[in-house]
């Protein structure tokens, strides 16, 4: 059986159209050296520079900065966890999420002792389904034991946040949005991870806003915020978002004259080493300046896309349109009809040197780590289950120009033919 890899292998290819990208421009570079001429590569200004302009631009009060997507959700349900305020958060709780989504999200609910529930997905856009959930809990033997609704904005698609946030008023929990997908997408003129009490994003390399690797939670609350900054560093006393140390303060000094520590070494919490490099938050910085035309660009690619594919509507589900979709990617279903298999279509693309990648997978029947769930969800989760088998995607990111997209047109127009 030959895989996709030696197929790429095989077979020499002039032309490379990738999933994602990033390109080193003079901002970017002049953003590095600016980090190297300051001496500092640890959390420092242009950590706290990136927390205060994405939180503008979320339209949060705060944020915090970690090392990736995952870490966001794990640093965001420990917080959850920790804080006495939800006393329903606790370890064994609850987790209502999609089945949909990039593996992390489940991983970063197990890994903090939280236990997830799938309900199915909207075949159209891939976010979970509200009734779903409200049919689900008024099914529960257990109800008290839920604690979380955790929605994934998946490929910049917003989930129905009015319906989940009336459920979740309801039953009385938490709502986490997942939008590591969805950086700038509205949802009824609001941006996504503003709409609910924590949302995670992710910046990794092939994300609307990128810096590599790098991740942040975004709230309006404070004793959230501080309780993040401690756990994304081991859980030390002080929570500052920059050392005052060097200006000769600190707030969290012993005041007693016969104490004698180091709030940088005192800890009152169990938490992570989830800090990171003032490169990743040069580059985002960079990034976010840019972030308007990096969304237009994408949503008119996406558009022409659409334009010159719709001929192929009878095999293939092209990704809905919407000038409220921040997309992370070209979404592309396999029709249950159609003449070609997924397998068929990418390996095609791929010989023709266009990149793509499967839409994940459904988590509790399809990924091998989580077997112990497919008993339990094998049948009950259909959408999610066609989509996870049937569905991936291309690149539309902002370097493609109208020559790339000319030949990803025509590369499918020669499958079809």
């Amino acid at each position: 059986m030959k895989l996709i890899s030696d197929t790429i292998k095989e077979v020499p290819v002039k032309r490379r159209i990738s999933v994602g990208d990033f390109q080193f421009g003079a901002e970017e570079r002049a953003a590095i050296n600016e980090v190297l001429d300051a001496g500092r590569l640890s959390e420092w200004k242009k950590v706290n520079e990136f927390e205060r302009l994405f939180a503008d631009y979320i339209n949060t009060k705060h944020c915090v900065a970690v090392n990736s997507g995952t870490s966001a959700l794990i640093v965001g349900l420990s917080a959850l966890i920790y804080d006495s305020r939800f006393p329903k958060v606790r370890k064994g709780s609850k987790v209502i999420t999609t089945p949909l989504t990039y593996v992390a999200t489940i991983n970063a609910i197990v890994l903090t002792g939280l236990e997830p529930v799938f309900v199915d997905v909207d075949p159209n856009n891939f976010s979970i389904l509200p009734q779903k959930i409200e049919e689900h809990l008024k099914n529960a033997d257990d109800p008290e034991n839920y604690s979380i609704i955790l929605p994934v904005h998946l490929m910049g698609y917003p989930c129905d946040m009015d319906e989940i946030k009336r459920i979740a008023e309801e039953y009385d929990l938490i709502v986490l949005e997942d939008s590591a997908q969805a950086h700038g997408s509205l949802y009824k003129g609001q941006k996504t991870g503003s709409l609910s009490l924590l949302s995670i994003f992710s910046f990794y390399i092939a994300h609307n806003i990128q810096a590599g690797e790098m991740g942040a939670v975004v709230t309006d609350d404070e004793k959230l915020t501080s309780l993040m900054r401690k756990l994304k560093a081991n859980g030390r006393m002080c929570d500052c978002p920059v050392c005052t140390r060097p200006n000769g303060y600190c707030p969290y000094f012993p005041q007693d004259e016969d104490e004698d520590y180091d709030p940088r070494f005192v800890h009152d919490v169990i938490g992570y080493n989830f800090k990171i490099m003032e490169f990743e938050a040069a580059l985002g910085v960079s990034q976010l300046k840019k972030a308007d035309f990096i969304f237009e660009k994408r949503q008119n690619n996406v558009r022409f896309l659409n334009e010159r594919l719709d001929k192929y509507s009878d095999d293939l589900q092209l990704p809905a349109f919407s000038k409220d979709v921040s997309y992370l990617a070209y979404p592309i279903v396999i029709k249950e009809h159609s003449k070609f298999t997924r397998k068929y279509l990418r390996e095609e693309l791929e010989k023709n040197g266009i990149e793509n990648r499967p839409l994940f997978g459904c988590v509790p029947t399809q990924q091998p780590a989580y077997k112990y769930l497919q008993v339990k969800y094998e049948g009950k989760i259909p959408n999610a289950e066609y989509i996870g088998k049937n569905a991936f995607y291309i690149g539309c990111h902002q370097y493609l120009n109208q020559d790339d997209l000319e030949y990803v047109v025509s590369i499918f127009e020669k499958i079809f033919s």
